[in-house]
């Protein structure tokens, strides 16, 4: 008897602590996005391009900035052919080959590429769509927030 009845405080102590008995709306359960920027990935056909923390800044004079890192984690190398923010073409400049794990930085320290796109005229607060085309992967759009030139974003400029 004794051993049932530890038993069954077991599981019931199991089952509690657990959170099991809290369903598939649990706070565990829900993810929080602690950056501004947006991620997301090209997986299909043999592809495995990673898009990090990606935001758009914009600058006193209307021009948007592209932020955000590029990384190709399959030995295939790829490139970025061109970048679109909102419809408008961005000019895209250094570098654009993708080789395995050797990615590509928009702004910061280490960064290796710029996306500059002049006249895109939106406001800090918005969300624009973001497509990158590559040369095997395709293309790929997010929805990006537009940040101001304060705080992480004081040093971007055009």
């Amino acid at each position: 008897m004794r051993r049932t009845g530890i038993a069954l405080l077991t599981l019931t102590l199991v089952l509690s602590l657990t959170a099991c008995g809290a369903g598939l709306n649990a706070s565990t359960r829900e993810m929080k996005q602690v950056t501004d920027g947006v991620e997301a990935s090209i997986s299909t056909n043999g592809n495995l391009i990673k898009l990090v923390n990606i935001v758009v800044v914009e600058t006193a004079d209307g021009t948007g900035v592209l932020v955000g890192t590029v990384i190709n984690s399959l030995a295939a190398e790829d490139a970025l052919l061109g970048v679109a923010v909102n419809g408008v073409v961005a000019t895209v400049t250094g570098t654009n080959s993708l080789p395995q794990n050797s990615p590509i930085y928009f702004e910061g320290d280490s960064a290796n590429a710029k996306a500059i796109v002049p006249g895109l005229n939106v406001k800090a607060g918005q969300h624009v769509p973001v497509t990158m085309f590559f040369a095997r992967a395709g293309e790929i759009t997010v929805l990006a927030i537009v940040r101001d030139q304060r705080d992480d974003f004081a040093g971007v400029t055009a």
